[in-house]
């Protein structure tokens, strides 16, 4: 079994390895802190047999890494591992195509049942949450915009990450080595794509996906 490790907290990261090597020593684990290394890992392959992804990771919005991912890679199971513990997080996490939601503040044991559950191809969930949890209708309103952002191709959602960063076309260009000519016609793919006429209603939309409160 191959798993891929994507937090950028080297602490949370090392205790999560061990974690995972109690539960399932044998086990071969990889990690990443970067989204971008991340995503080449999964363009390049060999897929790994199963995600455990941070939803704080620097150059993502929330869950824009999850919505991109789960787009290229429909088969491929993500377990959510997370410091959020709002139901309504957790709901709109499930919303957007992970399998599983760990807190950070489960017990050790929960991550070796959590990825057994998934990879058996069931939804793992915190044994915590209240019963009578009412339904975020974030969760529900998001979904046309995922499906939107899913239709980009790689090279598109790259650039719209970097327009939600503030960069200009001539630095997107640069950071990826291609044109100025190409850029904008990413750009206006990009604008149609997502139903929007302009950079700041692109960046509005990508932002809807992000996480509310400040936590890590």
């Amino acid at each position: 079994m191959n798993i891929l490790i994507v937090d950028d907290h080297p602490l949370f990261r090392h205790a999560l390895i061990q974690a995972v090597r109690y539960s399932l020593p044998q086990a071969q684990i990889n990690e990443t802190a970067a989204v971008n290394e991340f995503y080449e890992r999964l363009e390049k392959g060999p897929e790994p047999d199963l995600v455990l992804l941070d939803l704080n990771l620097p150059g993502a919005s929330g869950f824009s890494a999850l919505v991109h991912v789960r787009a290229q890679h429909p088969s491929l199971p993500i377990i959510v591992v997370s410091a959020h513990e709002e139901v309504s997080i957790i709901q709109r996490a499930i919303a957007h195509g992970a399998m599983g939601y760990i807190p950070k503040s489960a017990h050790p044991s929960h991550i070796g049942e959590a990825i057994r559950q998934v990879l058996e191809g069931e939804i793992w969930l915190p044994p915590n949450l209240p019963s009578n949890m009412t339904f975020d209708p974030r969760a529900a309103d998001e979904t046309e915009l995922a499906e939107r952002i899913q239709s980009l191709t790689p090279q598109q959602f790259r650039v719209l990450m970097m327009v939600a960063e503030g960069l200009l076309n001539k630095q997107i260009a640069y950071e990826l080595d291609v044109s100025e000519a190409t850029i904008k016609a990413h750009v206006t793919a990009i604008f149609r794509k997502l139903g929007v006429q302009n950079r700041t209603q692109a960046v509005l939309a990508i932002n809807a996906l992000n996480i509310d409160d400040k936590k890590m």
